[in-house]
């Protein structure tokens, strides 16, 4: 196994990671943001009023969008897992 082809491996899950986790990120930054704004201009300043929005947002989100954050993940192991004996011989 040569350097390129471990940067390429390397590459691709960084790749996986970031199209995983942007759902719930994104999802959770957009709804930080409302409750953010929200605070300032009423100016409630309750710690459970940032985090419980969000804790709802994320739980929504995977709900909706896990079964193809799974299905990515378990295709891409797949692909690893397959690959694994041409770059070892």
């Amino acid at each position: 196994m040569d350097a390129q082809q471990v940067l390429g491996a390397g590459q691709q899950g960084l790749t996986t990671l970031l199209m995983v986790a942007a759902p719930v990120l994104g999802v959770v930054l957009v709804v930080g943001l409302a409750v953010s704004i929200f605070q300032a201009a009423t100016q409630i300043s309750e710690a459970t009023l940032s985090f419980v929005p969000k804790i709802i947002a994320a739980v929504l989100t995977l709900a909706v969008a896990g079964p193809w954050m799974l299905t990515t993940l378990v295709e891409y192991l797949q692909r690893t897992l397959q690959a694994l004996p041409a770059a070892v011989g």
